[in-house]
């Protein structure tokens, strides 16, 4: 049997099942077939026994050397049938508990290899299973994943609609004096949104159970440290003083997480045009020290900004030194700017993730906000004193300059219907001993109200925080490690509540998707949808064709492109057809992201792991 290969086809293994009665005469047969083999194996003994007591007057030396081998040779082959019993048992029980897993639909990987494994150890042969283990390693096909996070959306976007809808039929009730309706919608509510929260449930199982989650974990960690790899061969050039560099100014007029999403737009343009970035930090707002006081420096090898020549962007691709204005500023725009994300990974990127554009963004944010060892200890002792630990939802409540000016007031019920959700969702699945919430907010007053009326839940948090982060005085120390606390903990949260127009939120999102394969549905914005300040134009595909019929609404054909300007959370996006130039609502699953595929470098030097 050296050098064969057992071939296991799974379709065939499950096909050949046979009747119970087949089954009994197949066992009869095989308990005679035994008593018939040993009975043989005895009388043989014997006879060779007898053979040679009667032979050996007549043997000499020699001959009794080689009666003796017989023996030992037959001794040893009873033995090995003895071992080959045991080894068929085995093999049956192995075989058994391979087709349960099967049958139960959670094969995967692991379970290929251990079966393998266990087999070749136990037949010294080696095994294939006719490219199975390699089809389950391989993953599922980009459209399958792309499919199955569409349905996601689906469900989520149906219950918009109707719950929308139902609460306006409750508010004709009150208003018309009927009490009775009011009570049936509000019923009818309660029972949807738990039809909606199995559904979710199901979807989420049904994606663990189809064996590509150890995929998506391995394919999530090998972009990742793909793109960390080519970010670090730019920011370490071998010779400082010949390197291209784009030197970008960290200081400007707003707070952290625009100042943090400043620096991450100076990196992209860094990465796009293949410059080292020199982050020029002195004197930053937030810490005079400057970024590596915080962060870990962005550069071994290289920090020093000057160079033979230098220029205002766009300058030429021979200009060693170019400093880049701000994003509000810049002239001409490049293609490559968010949410633009690079042609040569665009594919793995579609496949792995529910929204690639955060997930690109995420990544510079990774290497961007790599901490000093005194600010990682800083967080993780803030993170024991608050005793933060899962299940948790991260909630930020901006007040102060937002409200009014970028964005509406939204009370502290409007955020904890949405954590209850969350909750609610979980406690189907499993027990929830407490109900935890991070509360992060620039108003003193959010965490105590919200502690007051919400006694059921644990509320963490700290005022003195919230303090800090008013705008009086909002670059000092203490501010700064009150804002690095917040976000830290929103990042890490289970789920994440707030309101997309703030700068912390988006920031919060875009560090959780670099903690998880793809955390793009951990989220609820009360207000906008993702963006990113000075971003290129956000665009959607219609993939379903629409006649508008109520007020407002935009009629749009198969295949028109839409420039998104927000989701309503109601079944509805607001956008305008750029076929048509109508502007209006259309209903949200009817369209879906059309994605703004850029020819980045590929970045050649750095190996693509295997």
């Amino acid at each position: 049997m050296q050098g064969e290969i057992v071939q296991f086809n799974c379709s065939e293994f499950k096909s050949h099942r046979a009747t119970q009665s087949d089954i009994k005469i197949a066992m009869n047969l095989r308990s005679s077939n035994k008593i018939l083999a040993q009975a043989a194996i005895i009388l043989f003994f014997f006879w060779v026994i007898a053979l040679i007591l009667l032979t050996r007057p007549l043997l000499n030396n020699q001959q009794s050397e080689v009666s003796n081998d017989v023996l030992q040779r037959l001794s040893k082959a009873v033995s090995e049938l003895e071992s080959l019993k045991v080894r068929n048992q085995e093999l049956q029980w192995i075989l058994t508990n391979f087709s349960h897993e099967a049958q139960s639909g959670k094969i995967n990987e692991n379970v290929v290899e251990r079966l393998r494994s266990t087999l070749e150890d136990k037949i010294r042969v080696p095994i294939s299973f006719g490219g199975l283990e390699k089809k389950l390693t391989d993953g599922p096909s980009k459209e399958y994943e792309v499919k199955r996070r569409a349905i996601y959306r689906g469900v989520q976007e149906i219950w918009y609609f109707v719950q929308q809808e139902l609460e306006k039929l409750k508010k004709k009730g009150h208003d018309q004096n009927a009490p009775e309706l009011a009570s049936l919608i509000q019923e009818i509510l309660n029972s949807g949104k738990e039809h909606e929260i199995v559904l979710l449930n199901d979807l989420q199982e049904l994606s663990s159970m189809e064996g590509h989650d150890a995929w998506r974990t391995t394919e999530s960690r090998a972009l990742s440290d793909l793109v960390q790899r080519r970010l670090h061969y730019l920011q370490n050039p071998v010779d400082c003083s010949k390197a291209r560099k784009l030197v970008c100014n960290l200081n400007k007029s707003c707070g952290y997480g625009c100042q943090i999403h400043h620096a991450a737009y100076c990196f992209i343009m860094a990465y796009a045009t293949k410059r080292t970035l020199i982050l020029n930090s002195k004197k930053w707002r937030y810490h005079r020290g400057g970024w590596e006081k915080v962060f870990l420096p962005l550069s071994d090898t290289c920090t020093d900004p000057s160079g033979l020549d230098r220029s205002n962007w766009p300058g030429t691709n021979e200009t060693q030194v170019i400093e880049l204005p701000i994003v509000d500023m810049l002239s001409p725009r490049p293609p490559f700017l968010p949410l633009a994300i690079p042609r040569d990974l665009s594919d793995r990127m579609i496949r792995l993730h529910g929204d690639p554009q955060v997930w690109w963004i995420g990544q510079f944010m990774k290497y961007l906000l790599r901490y000093q060892p005194e600010t990682q200890k800083m967080l993780d002792q803030a993170k024991e004193k608050m005793n933060f630990k899962m299940p948790v939802v991260g909630v930020h409540v901006r007040r102060t300059d937002k409200v009014g000016t970028e964005a509406a007031f939204h009370s502290i019920d409007e955020y904890m219907l949405f954590v209850a959700d969350f909750f609610n969702k979980l406690e189907m699945k499993e027990k929830v001993p407490v109900r935890r919430v991070y509360l992060a907010s620039d108003d003193p007053s959010v965490l105590p109200e919200a502690k007051k009326k919400y006694p059921d839940y644990e509320f963490l948090g700290d005022v003195s925080i919230a303090k800090g982060a008013a705008v009086a005085t909002r670059y000092t120390d203490s501010s700064l490690r009150g804002i690095l606390v917040d976000i830290h903990m929103l990042a890490h949260s289970d789920h994440l509540v707030c309101t997309f127009s703030s700068q912390v939120c988006r920031l919060a999102y875009e560090i959780m998707q670099t903690l998880h394969p793809d955390a793009s549905s951990k989220f609820k914005s009360l207000d906008d949808i993702y963006y990113y300040g000075g971003q290129g134009p956000h665009q959607q595909t219609a993939i379903y064709s629409h006649k508008g019929h109520r007020t407002g609404e935009i009629s749009m054909e198969v295949g028109d492109v839409l420039g998104i300007a927000g989701n309503h959370w109601d079944g509805y996006s607001k956008g305008i057809n750029e076929r048509t130039k109508q502007s209006g609502l259309y209903p949200s699953f009817k369209a879906v992201d059309k994605y703004n595929i850029v020819d980045f470098p590929v970045y050649s030097e750095v190996a693509v792991a295997a």
